[in-house]
């Protein structure tokens, strides 16, 4: 798989200087971590999960969550169980077939689950990548990871972890630091095992009875951002301890992308890249886009979703623009080893090599698996290049 894959030669050619790169289920942790993009989450008693994947998948999904947990009701668990079983069986026999699979994930409710779903799925496991654990904290998480480690051993298959840092004890700032201690060593202990950490936080805005409007992002919400901002503190450090920290959903999906289409389609890849803008904006992206760029400046990657409209601009978002990639690739020339000072060939910054490593090194993840758009190429472009035909 790889992001815009979906899209024909031609099309990638014209968007990008270099294209993302192609990357398995069994691809390195790192990479897979950096190319999670918009994880898309779904009920798992859809009827037609299967199809569903699979139609996600042919418009450039690559991460999905099938999800028992609260995105169904409590006496559905038993039948979302069944169903998701059954889906997956269907979906590996379409992936023995030739389809390509998205990265799959299970939000599970109760560790007892994780080893019983494994059983049950049988030679299906195989098109699994892991599990989400909710609630996470050190007591209620490590039971989740051990009981993943037996599962693992079980089936013989990597399967990672993604803990959901939602729980009021995070929230709450007299329990928060001991908190994130703990949650600290709990995914030390298993570093191997977790691919990212991802944020709840319409949990956390539900513990106060808030809700933010489709024109505030969740950085408007100083407790949410607060919370933010130290799980990136303890949890997100660039120097080999941390690890990669997704950003939260976003709730509103009034979208509708026929209405904006017809615009977006009259100039592809040229100018009045404004107007475009203003379209999007009209149509109650302006929220979306701005908390994506939030996300990436407080240093998280990815996003939650709930609707497949969010999914191309996430992607379109992640793309590596060209002056950032010569930027990073200025920043880690081997020759500037020793550090220094240089004018960023677009001569409009410093670019200062110790402490913008980090930065350049994280950027090139970024770049192999969203790619580097060409000069001229921009985000509204790479956004009407994604939209699945009207």
């Amino acid at each position: 798989m790889r992001h815009f894959g979906h899209l024909a030669p031609d099309i990638r050619k014209a968007l990008f200087h270099e294209e993302p790169v192609e990357f398995t289920a069994d691809s390195p942790a790192r990479t897979l971590a950096a190319a999670l993009g918009a994880t898309l989450y779904s009920p798992a008693t859809r009827p037609r999960l299967a199809a569903d994947v699979l139609k996600q998948a042919g418009r450039g999904v690559v991460s999905m969550v099938l999800c028992l947990e609260d995105s169904i009701g409590d006496a559905d668990v038993a039948a979302g169980e069944e169903n998701l079983v059954r889906q997956l069986g269907l979906l590996d026999a379409a992936a023995e077939a030739g389809a390509d699979l998205p990265l799959l994930f299970v939000r599970v409710r109760e560790p007892d689950q994780i080893r019983d779903l494994v059983g049950r799925l049988g030679p299906a496991v195989r098109r699994l990548s892991g599990f989400v654990l909710p609630k996470f904290t050190e007591e209620r998480g490590t039971p989740f990871l051990e009981e993943l480690a037996a599962a693992e051993s079980a089936c013989g298959r990597r399967l990672f972890a993604m803990p959901v840092l939602e729980s009021p004890q995070l929230l709450h700032l007299e329990s928060r630091a001991a908190t994130l201690r703990g949650i600290a060593r709990a995914v030390g202990a298993h570093r191997d095992r977790v691919l990212a950490l991802r944020l709840g936080v319409t949990d956390f805005c539900s513990a106060y009875g808030l809700r933010r409007a489709p024109d505030m992002t969740a950085y408007d919400v100083q407790i949410v951002a607060s919370v933010i901002a130290d799980v990136v503190n303890v949890l997100g450090r660039a120097d080999g301890s941390g690890f990669t920290v997704t950003g939260p959903v976003w709730e509103y999906f009034r979208l509708h992308q026929r209405m904006f289409k017809p615009q977006l389609r009259r100039t592809p890849f040229v100018g009045e890249a404004e107007e475009l803008r203003n379209a999007l904006i009209e149509h109650d992206m302006d929220g979306l886009l701005r908390e994506i760029e939030l996300d990436r400046a407080n240093g998280l990657e990815g996003k939650t979703c709930i609707h497949p409209s969010h999914v191309a601009p996430v992607h379109a978002l992640s793309v590596v623009s060209h002056e950032e990639f010569s930027d990073a690739g200025d920043i880690l020339r081997p020759e500037q080893g020793d550090g220094g000072v240089l004018r960023s060939a677009y001569t409009n910054k410093m670019n200062e090599v110790k402490p913008h490593r980090a930065w350049a090194e994280r950027t090139l993840l970024r770049a192999a698996a969203f790619g580097v758009a060409r000069e001229d190429v921009g985000f509204v472009e790479l956004l009407t290049a994604s939209l699945p035909p009207a």
